[in-house]
């Protein structure tokens, strides 16, 4: 059996609302639109997408991953409400949510159908560049017992800036009894001044794949799993997609079972310590320089934790001497002495970055992570980077 599927405008998420409600409960499944693929104003073409798909499949994600390749996640209603009951335990009781992200990301979505879980009306902030003091203002219209949020590293970072010098706008955040943050890795110094602030912050770890976060500050959440394999992190429970919509190759590849059960290969290094995940990097994101294995992945965590270059990004670039070599891209303001000091001190000289390329903003894909994909390329045809000796 199959069902009808749409494209929703991003841009109402009232209407999105509506659409999610419909598609859980066995109406037409819905695919949110990116406004740069899906502009409102060309109709919502529906290039590339099948009129319709299974039954099972309720929401389909476009998600680029970390490699700026296309992918259609295709989620079942019973993994997105498997996922809304989890998050539900993980918080206390059912709440109400704020809406503060697209609705083409799936951490939007998951408001949405947490929303509907729990019987409560999210509220709807803003659209386009965010506004702390208008994201403060909007949240003090909340008034269920309970009140959460989910947002991205960034959006953390401007409530943050934004509290530490205006008292009321710090009093109405910390009225949110929980504030999700995850997307992409939460500078660990971001959540240390969010926690210093006294406001309730959980990094959540997941993907589209997972119906979104999955595990809570290290720990799964309901009956999901979180194991290691040769390194990579594996992840099971009710809230695993259906596949790659139109894709059963690449299906096979990130999905796999295993004495009955169903693992999703996240393509992330990680240890299970005490029970609690904790997340290293991509396992694609590692180069050989020098003959040595150098995580880009710990390289970016250092220099971002340098002041002022919280944007950071690391990514690989040719080399005829050492096979493969480091470049940082930022917006911020650094020398090469000062970056490539710091990044020995903390993991050898082997890690060190030869070149430090400012930029005016960190090119970004659509759904908001840097894109290393254009900066790989663009470090590449630099060539001749300045500072390669060790």
């Amino acid at each position: 059996m199959s069902r009808e599927l749409r494209v929703i405008p991003d841009a109402v998420p009232a209407a999105a609302l509506v659409a999610i409600r419909e598609a859980l409960a066995g109406g037409p499944a819905i695919l949110p639109g990116n406004p740069r693929t899906y502009p409102p104003q060309t109709g919502l073409p529906q290039t590339g997408l099948p009129p319709t798909v299974e039954q099972r499949v309720a929401v389909v994600i476009e998600t680029s991953g970390t490699t700026g390749v296309p992918k259609r996640v295709a989620l079942s209603a019973d993994a997105l409400l498997a996922s809304a009951a989890a998050s539900e335990s993980a918080l206390g009781g059912p709440g109400q949510w704020m809406l503060a992200l697209p609705t083409h990301y799936i951490a939007g979505i998951n408001v949405l159908v947490r929303s509907i879980a729990a019987g409560s009306e999210p509220l709807f902030f803003g659209g386009g560049r965010f506004d702390a003091m208008e994201f403060a203002a909007a949240s003090r219209a909340m008034d269920a017992p309970l009140r959460f949020t989910s947002l991205v590293p960034a959006q953390l970072a401007r409530l943050v800036d934004a509290a530490d010098d205006d008292l009321d706008l710090l009093a109405a955040v910390r009225r949110f009894d929980r504030i999700l943050v995850g997307g992409q890795a939460t500078p660990p110094a971001l959540i240390a001044r969010a926690i210093e602030l006294g406001l309730n912050v959980t990094r959540t770890y997941g993907s589209s794949e997972t119906c979104g976060g999955c595990v809570y500050d290290g720990i799964p959440i309901g009956t999901a799993v979180a194991r290691i394999v040769d390194g990579q992190v594996e992840l099971a429970g009710p809230m695993l997609a259906e596949g790659y919509l139109g894709d059963p190759a690449l299906t096979d590849a990130a999905f796999v079972a295993r004495d009955g059960v169903r693992w999703y290969r996240t393509g992330d290094s990680g240890e299970v310590v005490d029970g609690v995940l904790r997340v290293t990097g991509r396992l694609d994101n590692v180069i050989i320089s020098g003959g040595e294995k150098v995580s880009l992945d710990a390289i970016e965590r250092v220099v971002r934790a340098i002041d002022g270059l919280a944007d950071a990004v690391a990514v690989r670039s040719p080399s005829g001497e050492w096979g493969e070599v480091p470049v940082i891209f930022t917006s911020g303001h650094a020398t090469l002495a000062e970056v490539k000091a710091t990044v020995v001190a903390a993991l050898g000289r082997a890690s060190a970055p030869v070149a430090l390329v400012r930029v005016e903003s960190v090119p970004q894909l659509p759904n908001g992570k840097p894109d290393r994909r254009a900066l790989t390329e663009f470090a590449a045809a630099r060539g001749g980077h300045p500072g390669t000796g060790r």
